[in-house]
This record gives structure tokens, sequence and C-alpha cells, in this order.
């Protein structure tokens, strides 16, 4: 579906705020009409979207709608759901499909929103650190939802998660990775990484080309982000389609790179499956077995939220402005969470994870590791990469035959002496010395894209090097060669890693 013009489009900066309130107000309801959608208002009755008012400070001067359905118990889920730009609360209500599951499964469901009284097309403003980071601005005020949440249906703070599509995607990232300890899942469709950006112009590269920072750097983002200490992470599904031109692909695999290296696993799927509609899942799992980290690719699916309408149990939403029939996006990931009753993710042992663990040593193909003992501990497991690379029965181990200049995660847990595997510690990443030369084919625009080279007047140069390699565009291709970080020269004749 084309698109009558890009979902982002910011205020220039928070000096700007002000004004910006002052003049976009009148505005705020002509954007309520995007593509011949309108925004759907809250109704009165116990089950349809209604206003909650009074839910705290309010510093992101955002308002609370939620869908509670008749006759919830108390001590059900809860799930937060962030419209796109342009969209309201009550438009995302009406398209997304998530009311349907709200009823089948039982579950609470608020959603925030947005207007132009904060950014001028209605977005959540992700790329603002004033407004996503934790304690601060609408990060904040989404926080305030949950708890009023929490104290008006008695929903369980354990299963707690957020989803959102575009900026509220963006935004949910950033809630994931501020709030760990509130958030227990996430969805993030057709959004950014954590912390990708924090500023306007930032969040424009990030959309279009995205940084490729290592797993390592992404993962460092979400742990600045998160309360020191953190140890358990949130469940997060990607999502994402093939054909997005205003959010780039490459945004979906450095989400996983980020998630998969807070979890401390690698960025190897576990499996991967054919959906409907041309979608592909792939799973990472944690080291107990459950999926930690699901992507979901959408073939063909340009900018948008992924919905089926339908009454099948798999089917969900309604198509309009960036909703694309495609495939049930709301559907699975209700299942991921486990909201549907089934594939409740097992509990681990009773020790907890173990603290400190550090990098003592490392070398060319050795990486030497140290940690706090657990009282009870018979032994203790490795994990590099979230898959089981040996036991020690001290607290130190010592990983070998590892490829030089390479970058692994690694986290421990310890065992009783009934052979239970307790909590999972968090992760450390180590890196072996030398370097090992990598080889990348591509076009001279995804070459730039991904950092490797550079454009200038046009024309395409190899990073490092400064190699010409011609016009900057999707159809001239070279292969170059990485001799070390930072440093690529063109290979076409021959490259060997």
């Amino acid at each position: 579906m084309g698109q009558p013009h890009p979902p982002y489009r910011f205020t220039k900066s928070r000096r700007l705020a002000a004004g910006v309130r002052r003049w976009v107000t009148a505005a705020a309801g002509a954007l309520a009409l995007t593509g011949g959608l309108v925004a759907v208002g809250p109704q009165a009755s116990a089950a349809s979207l209604t206003q909650v008012t009074g839910f705290g400070s309010n510093p992101g001067n955002l308002s609370m709608y939620a869908y509670v359905p008749d006759a919830l118990p108390a001590g059900a889920p809860l799930v937060v759901a962030l419209h796109g730009c342009t969209q309201s609360a009550g438009d995302y209500y009406a398209n997304s499909g998530w009311p349907k599951f709200a009823d089948s499964y039982g579950f609470a469901l608020v959603l925030p929103q947005t207007t132009g009284a904060n950014n001028a097309n209605s977005c959540f403003n992700w790329f603002e650190p004033g407004d996503s980071a934790r304690g601060q601005g609408e990060a904040l005020s989404i926080r305030q939802m949950v708890d009023k949440a929490v104290a008006q249906y008695g929903s369980d703070t354990r299963r707690v998660y957020v989803t959102g599509l575009s900026a509220g995607a963006s935004m949910t990232a950033n809630l994931l990775a501020a709030y760990p300890d509130v958030f227990a899942g996430g969805s993030i469709d057709s959004g950014l990484p954590a912390s990708c950006a924090t500023s306007v112009s930032a969040a424009y590269t990030c959309m279009y080309s995205p940084p490729d920072k290592t797993p390592a750097q992404w993962g460092a983002l979400v742990r600045s982000a998160a309360p020191a200490g953190t140890t358990s992470w949130p469940r997060v599904a990607i999502w994402q389609g093939t054909a997005d031109t205003t959010v780039k692909p490459a945004n979906a695999t450095e989400l996983r790179d980020q998630w998969t290296d807070v979890w401390g696993i690698g960025q190897t799927p576990t499996r991967t499956s054919s959906l409907g509609g041309g979608t592909t899942l792939s799973e990472y799992d944690d080291p107990s077995g459950s999926p930690a980290v699901q992507v979901y690719s959408v073939s063909g699916m340009p900018h948008g939220l992924a919905v089926d309408p339908g009454s099948g149990p798999d089917q969900c939403g309604a198509t309009g402005t960036y909703y694309l029939d495609a495939v049930c996006s709301s559907y699975h990931t209700a299942r991921f969470w486990g909201l549907d009753g089934a594939g409740q993710e097992p509990g681990p042992g009773s020790l907890p994870a173990p603290t400190g663990l550090t990098v003592t040593s490392a070398a060319d193909t050795t990486v030497s590791l140290g940690w706090s003992g657990v009282a009870g501990a018979a032994s203790y497991q490795v994990y590099r990469g979230g898959t089981k690379v040996g036991t020690a029965s001290s607290t130190a181990y010592t990983d070998t035959g590892l490829a030089t200049g390479t970058a692994y995660s690694y986290t421990v847990a310890a065992v009783d002496a009934s052979g239970a595997v307790g909590a999972v510690s968090a992760a450390v990443t180590a890196t072996t010395t030398g370097y090992t030369p990598t080889c990348h084919t591509s076009s001279n625009y995804d070459h730039t894209a991904a950092g490797r080279a550079y454009q200038s007047g046009g024309y395409t140069y190899a990073t490092g090097s400064g190699q010409a390699m011609g016009l900057w565009n999707t159809f001239t291709t070279h292969t170059l060669k990485q001799t070390a970080p930072g440093y690529y020269v063109v290979a076409d004749s021959g490259c060997s890693a």
C-alpha cells in the first residue's frame, strides 16, 4: 500500500515543543483522519474503549484509554498497545485486532494516546531522551498508566506486556529497555532498536540507514537504560515487512542482535518456520529452551501492522492505512507471550543467578571467566551465545577453540544437588585477540547502509581504505574485505576470509 507521506514527521527540537503545542493543537483533529480512516472515539459501556483519567502526574501529556472485557477476574494479564504516527488510541483499537484477544484470552488492554500537541504528526517521541528514558516524559506517563490499571483492574504485575506500531514500536523498544522490571514481554512492529536515536536527525538515519553496531554494542544500550543490576529481561517479538521503505528491514536485524545479546544468546535461530501471509518466523531460545526472541519477516509487506481480517481463531483486525492484510500479528504475539494459556514457560530451579560474572582474561582462541559462588550450588553450567559449552565445579571456567578477534557472549547458571538448573546470570561479552578477516558482497547502497562504505557526491568509497567503488546505487556491486576493525578494501578479484 502506498504511503501519502512518511509516518514520522518530527518537531525540530525539544525547545520548539512549547511553540508546537500552541500551533498544532488545532491540527490534532485533522490528524485523526488518515487515508479515509476515522479515529474511533471512546464509548461509554463497560466492554468498550473508555477514557481513564487521574492516572498520575502525566509528565508526557498523554491520554489513557482502556478496554476491559466484562467480568474480567483479578489477576488477569495487562497489554499496553501504542499507536503509530497520525493514528489514535481509537484507531488502533478498531484495527489492530487486540480487543478480540482481550475477550477470548481474558486480559485488560490499555491504549495510550498522544496528539499533535506533543508532536506535529501525533507520534510518540521515541527519539527524545526526555520522553523515552526511565522516569521521564511519555515513558513515565505510560508507566503511570500501568500502575493505574493494576490498581483499578487487579492486573497481574508479573504479566504486563507492551506492543506498538512504527513510532509506537520504537517507544515500545525504549520502554522494554527502561522498564524490564515492569514489562514481561514486548512486540516491536515495524520499529527501531532501543536508544537508536537521541535527536531528530539521528531518528531519520535510524529509519533509513540504521547503524551497523555489534550485538554487544546494541545490548549495552539496553543495559545502560535499565536499572543497575537487572538480570531478568522481557521476551521480545520483532515484526518487519521486507518491502518497508520507511523503516528499513535492516532494523529488524539490529533489533534481533540487540535483544539476543541482552539475553546472552546467539544470533543463529534455534528454529525457523513458515506462517501464512508469506511470513517467516525465526526463534531464538534461552538456555532453558523457551523462545526469548522471535523475528517475524513478512514478505512483500510495506510499512505497517500485519492484520488478517476474518472470523477464524487466528484472524484479526481491519485493513486500512498502515494496517496491512497479511497475517494476524496480534494473534501470534499473544501466543508468544502465553496469553492463550498454552505453552507457559517452565520456571528455573530454586537457585538464584550467579553474580559478578567477569572476563578474567582473553587470548586469541581462549576466554577465561570467573563469578561469585551461589550457596547450595553443586556445579555451574556455562553458556556461550545461549548454548551450553561446559560445566564447572568451581567459580571459574576457560573456554577454548574460539575464533580470533571475535566477540562472544557468556552467561552462567548454578545447578543444585538434584540437577535442577537455577536462574541464568547477566551476560558478559568477551572479545578474543587477533583479527579474523571477513568478506562482504553487496550493492554499493547496501555497503554504505551497513557502514562498510560511505558516499560523497553520489560516489561510493570503501570505509578505511577510501578506495573508489563507483556510483552510489543498488546496481553497482562489489566485494569488500574487512582486514581490520573499520577498515575495508575492494576484493572483487577474490576474497578469502
